[in-house]
């Protein structure tokens, strides 16, 4: 017999791969109908630019509050990437290691991008504990500095155990200058109602597995080659106003 709680997660999971392939099916006919426009005008580069829309099929998800912790760039950067994360997915910390360096580098450095950091703890009661662990961190100015530090630590494969101890030693890693403020709230609820607005926001556009971006309206599902990551955000770049 199913049982109830089961019935209701298949539905769920049902309902998010359903979202996740409108976004899928929108961003295919906005890039068929922008190629379109490009043949029409015979492939004039300033055609296209004129054409190009502003912001892709997703919608404006950037927040650009200035100060946020949870950010990188300047909070007027014509293109914004909003990641969603998950402290024990192996690929969000193969994007930490591999690519995030190059765009920071390359984009946010120069002024063109900003990275809004977006939770979706989807795998166990750890991910939320190292959730809530990040806020701590950022509560001290050191969310990135924590992000990577458990990043660099995590394995190829595979979950990382984040238990209490770990989270703490990754604070100190990254130079939390507090350690135990952060364990009291690491630990307590206080950040909950904005992880839990983080989840919502995902599921609202069919994001259910981490890593997943969206570049100015466009998605990018998992931890894809940096010139993927390029390609998409110099063409926001070119057709931001």
């Amino acid at each position: 017999m199913t049982s109830p709680d089961r019935t209701s997660r298949s539905r769920r999971d049902l309902w998010l791969l359903g979202a996740l392939g409108l976004v899928a099916v929108m961003l295919l006919a906005w890039l068929i109908v922008d190629r379109a426009g490009g043949s029409e005008n015979g492939g004039s580069e300033n055609a296209a630019a004129d054409t190009a829309p502003a912001m892709g099929p997703v919608g404006d998800l950037s927040r650009r509050i200035d100060g946020d912790p949870l950010a990188l760039g300047a909070v007027d950067a014509p293109v914004v990437m909003v990641a969603y994360s998950d402290y024990r997915c192996p690929f969000c910390a193969k994007f930490s290691r591999d690519t995030e360096p190059v765009l920071v580098e390359k984009y946010v450095d120069e002024g063109v991008l900003r990275i809004e950091w977006r939770d979706l703890p989807i795998f166990g009661e750890q991910s939320m504990a190292a959730a809530r662990a990040g806020r701590a961190a950022a509560a001290q100015g050191r969310f990135w500095e924590f992000a990577t530090a458990v990043y660099a630590a995590s394995p190829d494969r595979g979950h990382p155990d984040l238990s209490a101890e770990a989270l703490r030693s990754f604070a100190e890693t990254a130079g939390v200058p507090d350690l135990d403020r952060f364990a009291q709230d690491a630990t307590g609820a206080s950040a909950d109602q904005s992880i839990y607005a983080d989840v919502l926001e995902a599921n609202a556009i069919g994001v259910s597995s981490t890593p997943s971006f969206v570049v100015n309206g466009t998605p990018i599902l998992g931890a894809q080659p940096v010139t993927v990551f390029e390609q998409v955000i110099e063409a926001a770049a070119g057709s931001a106003p």
